[in-house]
């Protein structure tokens, strides 16, 4: 019914800047908040960020002043912009939406996630 896909992970040196997207597709009616995760092997997946329908944004201690999320909800899309990015920003980044789905006399509400994007920082 939802496909949520994430783009724009890869490589970077630290101190540099790396920007993600994200769009959800499909039966979608509505969606609220839209966020940003990551995850490395050895722990379990950190919250980084997060922006209401709205534009109300939070972000994590860890990437405060450092990190922007935004989005377009014309798009359906939500971006993070990384900067000053260093060695324990790497991981797998994942986003999730909580997405309003179907039809308006048959609708749902769930969160969904996407595949992950890697984020590779060298120092």
């Amino acid at each position: 019914q939802v496909q949520v896909a994430e783009s724009g992970g890869g490589p970077v040196q630290a101190g540099g800047s790396l920007g993600l997207s994200c769009v959800a597709s499909g039966r979608i009616l509505d969606i609220d908040i839209m966020g940003w995760y990551r995850q490395v092997p050895t722990k379990e997946r950190e919250y980084v960020a997060e922006i209401t329908k709205g534009g109300e944004t939070n972000y994590a201690e860890s990437v405060k002043g450092r990190f922007t999320i935004y989005r377009d909800n014309g798009k359906n899309t939500v971006y993070l912009q990384m900067n000053s990015l260093q060695p324990d920003d790497a991981g797998v980044y994942y986003c999730n939406a909580g997405v309003q789905y179907g039809t308006i006399d048959d609708y749902y509400r769930d969160v969904f996630w996407g595949q992950g994007t890697q984020v590779t920082v060298s120092s």
